[in-house]
């Protein structure tokens, strides 16, 4: 959509008007169906227009890079953590907790590895608690 302010030649009244593209605003004006709204003359021209430009950004609508960073610094945080205090067991997540859970293997760490959705649903009908949070590399910025 785009704004013409368009101009009567017989009255001077200055009106604004919506069109869908500029090509269109010439089509209705060659078929004479853009009157003044004030003597209803079809004697119209459209205004040169600036764009209207805002100096103020809605806060709403820019990104927080702020608060990405934070937060990405808040799970690496989390993640040095885990790294420090679990046992890595990599593949055989879905086989570790199912041998703590069961009895078959004493563990003085918690575990962490990787698992599949399907896995984790298993674990959770066992009633096995597990618990999925994002996990970056660590080269990964």
């Amino acid at each position: 959509m785009i704004k013409y302010q368009l101009k009567c030649k017989s009255c001077n009244n200055i009106f604004d008007s919506w069109f869908t593209s500029s090509k269109e605003f010439e089509r209705l004006k060659k078929m004479k169906l853009i009157n003044c709204v004030n003597c209803n003359s079809l004697n119209i021209d459209k205004s040169i227009m600036s764009p209207r430009i805002s100096s103020k950004i809605n806060s709403n609508l820019k990104p927080n890079f702020n608060k990405k960073d934070e937060v990405k610094s808040k799970i690496k945080e989390f993640q040095k953590y885990i790294k420090n205090n679990f046992e890595y067991v990599g593949e055989n997540f879905l086989y570790e907790a199912r041998s703590i859970h069961y009895g078959d293997k004493k563990s003085k760490k918690g575990i962490y590895g990787n698992a599949s959705k399907k896995d984790i649903k298993e674990l959770k009908e066992e009633g096995i608690e597990t618990a999925v949070i994002p996990w970056f590399k660590d080269n990964e910025n």
